[in-house]
This record gives structure tokens, C-alpha cells and sequence, in this order.
């Protein structure tokens, strides 16, 4: 029976685009689906051929606009971002997402709200529209309660030593979401609802919804006991696709070399190129490896007139599904769906990056042995060099990363999405809960 589905997500394209292609599959079965998202948005909305909702009372913060608005946020790091992130990104805007999606509500009474887990109006819509939610995992599986490491890119406790770090940078952790956490049961005051304990904030979109839907596979979270009755994995969530080609001058380069390496500093963190860009570029100019970067659109000119040798291609954009059947190493700053997108198709990663929650992203690339964290920002090329030799001359990498390309394949996202959706669950596929075997000493 076709349902009005509203989906909802904060303006960054890491929470938007993995829901795109559940939106469109939704909306191919016959469901109503409409997208209440931020203005910046409305061109792919229409592309996907969804009607955008748009925000009316909230700011659209993005990562387009995030440095403009807040130019003393590029000096943060650690504890001190998570706190501003999480009161003047995420909870600024929550009464006011409240607010708009009420009155949306007054028009389009949905059935099921669609959202990401930074959306934290959900825990509101939850308790006073009654819909069934369905929040989707677009990064890490973050579940407090059930043995993972805290943020920051640690790693599962081994030692004492370990566990007494981990305890530490809990309580770090508490301390600096106290004044988001504060202002957020501000609102929930506003509408007669009880407060929530710092400890339970991150999983209030998990604990409103009927499900979440963790995109990703179990060999690629931590070792666990046990896990909430209603996350389930669903395999990797990747973006609605259009149909594509690769260019002429592509396929010719691509045909000329063993060896393909790509490069991506992602669609928001790619303004500065000194950042990935310069340094991988300066490591593998002139070498036997066919080097292919994608900007996004920016410093695209600088970066060809830089690198003009032979073994360099810079393009605004490339179809990565299409790329990466060619690609032998991937090069990028930690994204969650392109991390995804490229072990689905066996490419292993050297990964950069520790801001946005990168680290955390890049710790389970080195835990599992699916390349190299190189645990910075700003790589040298010395360093991304050493990582590239050191992943390219190891066969365990490719193995384990062949490992997760086959747990993968074993899974279906979109059809299980839909399934869960319309029929209100089911047994969950015999690979979830698989056991994990990717751990590697390198």
C-alpha cells in the first residue's frame, strides 16, 4: 500500500546523498515521497525527480557556507569542535526544524519520516506526530551502550591502559556536550517533554526509531555482544546514480598504464588543495601509476597547469562506480560513502583526515586492515608516497579488502530498506551478524 513518506536530512551532502537512492527506489514503487531539506538542495531534488520541502524557519548551514558563517570554527579541533558543532550546527536549528515539519505535517500528513541521525528534531516529531521513523546510518555505527570505542578514532580496548583511556575521553566527551544537550532540553521544554541525559544524546534518532538502518555491513563495525533490536545493516548505501560514461580522453589514459590511483579530498572539505590534493599529486607526478584527482568543481585549472605530466588527469567530476571497476588504490579524507563505495569494489584506501569525524571513519580502515590511516590533515607527500608503496606492495591488504568487497555482495540495501518499510520487518538475512575477520596486523 503506497505511503506519504517525508524524508528529512541536515545540509550536508554525507547525510543527504546516501538517502538519495532509497528515496527514488521508494518513490519507484509508488510511494509519495517528498524531501524537507535546505535550499542548496533544490536542483538535485528536482534532478531525482522528488519535490523538495524547504527549510522556511531553519538556516541552512552547510559545508559550503559552515567557514563563512563561523570563521572561528576552522581554529577547533577535538573536544572543542564537537561542541560547537553540536550546538551551533546541530541543535541551533532544531525548534525550528520542529517547527517547519509541524506545519508541513498540516499539508502532507506522512506516514514514516526518512532521517539521518544528526536530525535530532526526529525525537520531537517522534512523541508529538506519531509517524514511524526510520533514521539511516550514514557514517560509523555509534551505539553507547554496546561496547564500541568513543569518538576521536580509538580503537577497541585491549589493554587496561586502553580501557582507562577510553573512560577518560567518555567523560571528555560528556563534558563538552553539555551546553548542546542544555540548550536542546531547552526546546523539548518549550513543548512539555522530559529532559534527556547527556549520556543518551547521541542515540536519541536511533531510540525514536522503528528501525536503523545502518548502511554498511558487520565487518566493518567493531566487535560487539550484542546490538539494539532495531539497527540492522542493510549493506552499503550509496547515492542514486544516473546512467554514465566515462570520457573518450579517460578510457584512453586509463588504457596506457598498469596502475590507477584516485584521488578525492570529497565535495566539502575540498577547497583548500594543499590539504590532499598538492601533496598526493607532488608524490606520484611522473610515476608509473595513472593519477586521476577530482575536485568537485574547485581549483580544477590550478591543479592541471601544477601537475602537468603525463601521468596526472584533474577532473571536476568522474563517475566513481565507473572509475573504481579501474583503480587499484584510493586516496581521500576519510568520506564515509566513498570509503564504501570504493571497498565495494575492491579498491583499498590511503585515507587523510581527523576533523567531521574522519578519524573515526580512517581507525577502522587501519583496524581492519583496508589500507592506511595516515592520522593527519595535512599529509606530506613523503608520507602518502610511504602509504601508497607500503599498500600497493602488501597482498593482505587486497585480500582483506576482497574480504568485505564479498560480505558486500551478500546483501541487497535498497530492497531491504523497502522491505522493512512496507511490511513493517522481517528475519533479519542470514549474513547479518556475520562474524568479523578482517583484523590484520600490518
Amino acid at each position: 500500500m503506497a505511503q506519504r513518506i517525508l524524508f528529512a536530512t541536515m545540509p550536508f551532502d554525507g547525510h543527504f546523498s546516501p538517502l538519495t537512492g532509497i528515496a527514488r527506489h521508494l518513490k519507484d514503487q509508488g510511494h509519495d515521497v517528498r524531501w524537507y531539506a535546505g535550499p542548496s538542495y533544490a536542483k538535485k531534488l528536482a534532478d531525482l525527480g522528488v519535490p523538495h520541502v524547504p527549510f522556511r524557519r531553519a538556516r541552512e548551514v552547510s559545508g559550503e557556507n559552515i567557514a563563512d558563517l563561523f570563521p572561528a570554527r576552522a581554529g577547533l579541533k577535538g573536544p572543542k569542535l564537537l561542541s560547537f558543532d553540536l550546538e551551533q550546527v546541530f541543535v541551533a536549528n532544531v525548534e525550528h526544524h520542529y517547527r517547519d515539519i509541524l506545519e508541513v505535517n498540516e499539508t502532507f500528513p506522512f506516514d514514516a519520516l526518512v532521517c539521518d541521525p544528526g536530525f535530532y528534531a526526529a525525537h520531537l516529531i517522534a512523541a508529538k506526530l506519531n509517524p514511524r521513523v526510520y533514521t539511516i546510518g550514514v557514517g560509523p555505527l555509534f551505539v553507547l551502550a554496546y561496547d564500541p570505542p568513543p569518538f576521536f578514532g580509538l580503537k577497541p580496548a585491549r589493554t587496561i591502559v586502553d580501557k582507562l583511556v577510553h573512560r577518560v575521553v567518555r567523560a571528555l566527551l560528556n563534558g563538552t556536550m553539555k551546553q548542546g544537550v542544555k540548550t536542546y532540553n531547552t526546546v523539548l521544554a518549550l513543548e512539555g517533554m522530559p529532559p534527556v541525559a547527556v549520556g543518551d544524546f547521541f542515540e536519541l534518532t536511533r531510540k525514536c526509531a522503528t528501525y536503523y538502518f545502518q548502511s554498511g555491513v558487520p565487518g566493518f563495525d567493531y566487535p560487539r555482544r550484542s546490538l539494539p533490536a532495531n539497527v540492522k545493516f542493510v549493506g552499503p548505501l550509496l547515492p542514486n546514480r544516473k546512467a554514465t560514461v566515462l570520457s573518450t580522453e579517460l578510457q584512453d589514459k586509463l588504457r596506457q598504464y598498469r596502475s590507477v590511483i584516485v584521488v578525492s579530498q570529497g565535495t566539502v572539505d575540498n577547497t583548500d588543495a594543499e590539504k590532499l590534493f598538492v601533496p598526493a599529486l607532488e608524490a606520484l607526478k611522473g610515476g608509473s601509476h595513472l593519477v586521476v584527482a577530482t575536485t568537485g568543481g574547485k581549483n580544477t585549472d590550478e591543479l592541471r597547469r601544477r601537475f602537468p605530466e603525463a601521468n596526472v588527469v584533474v577532473e571536476d567530476f568522474v563517475d566513481f562506480d565507473l572509475l573504481f571497476e579501474h583503480a587499484d588504490l584510493f586516496i581521500c579524507n576519510g568520506g564515509y560513502g566513498s570509503i564504501l563505495l570504493a571497498l565495494s569494489h575492491g579498491v583499498p584506501i590511503v585515507s587523510a583526515g581527523t576533523r567531521e569525524g574522519k578519524n573515526d571513519i580512517n581507525a577502522r580502515i587501519d583496524y581492519f586492515g583496508f589500507g592506511v590511516d595516515l592520522k593527519t590533515e595535512r599529509p606530506t607527500p613523503e608520507k602518502i608516497g610511504t602509504g601508497v608503496t607500503r599498500v600497493l606492495g602488501d597482498k593482505r591488504f587486497a585480500q582483506n579488502v576482497e574480504r568485505i568487497r564479498a560480505e558486500f555482495g551478500t546483501y541487497h540495501p535498497l530492497d531491504l530498506v523497502d522491505r522493512f518499510i512496507a511490511e513493517g520487518g522481517l528475519d533479519e538475512p542470514s549474513s547479518v551478524g556475520a562474524s568479523h575477520t578482517y583484523q590484520m596486523a600490518v
